[in-house]
């Protein structure tokens, strides 16, 4: 008898650590040498300014995801407030998203691996998919400890810089760039060195490095106890964010003056390296590589979650909504899977744009999902007053600060739309929305002389 519901097997701690490990990736460890060459000092209040608004809309998904039991994902929110054209668009952008910045992160597995290993940059992007696609077809919870594993290897790192910062501080220490001290914030161009306008630039990489915090309320429907762990989960992230990133990057440019670090290297490699770790190279190459791992694990899980919850809502091909002996929607998992590993492929065409075109357009899926989410809210608190006073897990502050998180990613967007850098891809990506508007229209469509005539569904 085929399986048709997803199992419940995320205990606490997965879930705890699959929310760690959404707020620290590839954009904290890869791209926040960038982000810092922009910006400078100032990257900090950036990372705080966009950490504030994503905990907002969590706030806001995770009030939505407790007030029906139903729910698998935000794509079921979308349906039920904004409608099945929403919940089809926004079903297949998260997918879409996923899909690139898994890509990217496959890609990365390859170049990592070459650090030890003279060997094709293909080949062990092809073996990390099919081991983590063989874990993932067994049993969710092996996605769950994938991910507790990967999450406890990024939290170690970023504790042992942090903890070899404050003694650094502490001691005076001097490195080959000078003195680590708290005045190489501001003593070498000020806090703001590249002007408002490179603050400004910085938060595309920094939306990026947030996206995947919201696989919290991906892995909802396969939570053992949901109103229990969600809310702790979410509420967890500020401190993650104060720690995590602020904290982290705090100690970074304490430690290294920020002219001294360079875009097209770690800045963590450089400052174990500065305090003369020998083998910070390696240690540093080694987290990162199963960072990229993480990420590239938690786009499969997701990509083929959200295919199956198309499929149920028929958004997407029946077949994707089957399960295996296991549950987990194996059909989905496979054709995610496949077309992630056409990722080698863009590297090898554009090498040197691939990986911040995919990010670019990632961050502006994201942006999409998340406003839909505080969109979905505003419209939960406006026509379901019941629900929302009969909530134990109230967002704070709605409607304003919807409104105001959605003005903010606005913004953003305006931002990106005139740096030259990430221009192109927000021109490029309305596409990716006018097809899915079309595809919608043509499957809802109905012919004239069957328009008035009774519709009987059958499911097995």
């Amino acid at each position: 008898m085929a399986q048709t519901e997803l199992k419940r097997e995320l205990a606490n701690r997965h879930v705890q650590l699959i929310a760690i490990g959404g707020t620290i990736g590839t954009g904290l460890f890869l791209g926040s040498g960038k982000a810092i060459e922009k910006a400078g000092p100032s990257i900090m209040i950036t990372y705080l300014i966009v950490g504030i608004a994503v905990f907002f809309v969590m706030r806001a998904l995770g009030e939505l995801l407790l007030s029906k039991a139903g729910y698998q994902s935000f794509t079921d929110i979308a349906e039920d407030y904004l409608g099945p054209r929403a919940a089809f668009v926004t079903g297949w952008t998260y997918w879409f998203c996923w899909i690139m910045t898994a890509m990217a992160d496959v890609i990365a597995v390859g170049v990592y691996v070459q650090y030890w290993f003279d060997i094709p940059q293909w080949v062990p992007a092809v073996i990390c998919l099919v081991v983590l696609l063989a874990l993932n077809l067994m049993t969710v919870k092996n996605f769950g400890e994938l991910e507790f594993w990967f999450a406890l290897i990024k939290v170690v790192t970023i504790l042992a810089l942090i903890g070899l910062g404050v003694v650094l501080l502490i001691m005076g220490f001097k490195t080959d760039a000078g003195s680590v001290t708290v005045r190489n914030l501001w003593q070498h161009g000020g806090v703001f060195p590249n002007g408002v306008t490179g603050f400004l630039f910085s938060f595309q990489m920094v939306v990026f490095a947030y996206v995947g915090v919201e696989l919290v309320g991906v892995s909802a429907a396969e939570t053992a106890d949901p109103e229990k762990n969600i809310p702790s989960a979410i509420n967890k992230i500020p401190l993650r964010i104060l720690f995590f990133y602020v904290g982290a990057l705090f100690v970074l440019l304490c430690i290294n003056p920020w002219t001294q670090l360079s875009p097209a290297e770690s800045p963590f490699v450089r400052t174990f390296t500065l305090v003369g770790i020998p083998v910070a190279a390696g240690i540093i190459n080694f987290v990162v590589l199963t960072s990229a791992a993480s990420a590239c694990n938690s786009g499969m899980f997701s990509t083929s979650r959200i295919l199956y919850n198309l499929s149920r809502k028929d958004q997407a091909a029946a077949q994707f909504g089957k399960l295996n002996k296991n549950h987990v929607p194996a059909n989905s998992l496979f054709v995610s899977t496949l077309i992630i590993s056409a990722g080698a492929l863009l590297s090898k065409l554009i090498p040197g744009q691939a990986f911040e075109i995919v990010t670019t357009i990632s961050a502006i899926c994201f942006i999409w999902v998340w406003g839909v989410v505080l969109i979905s809210h505003i419209k939960y608190k406006k026509t379901r007053a019941d629900l929302h006073a009969a909530s134990k897990f109230k967002a704070p502050l709605t409607p304003f600060i919807n409104y105001a998180v959605l003005a903010l990613f606005a913004a953003i967007l305006i931002i990106m739309l005139i740096s030259g850098e990430t221009r192109p891809a927000v021109l490029c990506t309305p596409i990716w929305f006018i097809l899915l508007y079309v595809l919608y229209a043509i499957r809802t469509r109905k012919p004239k002389n069957v328009q008035e005539a009774p519709v009987i569904e059958t499911r097995a």
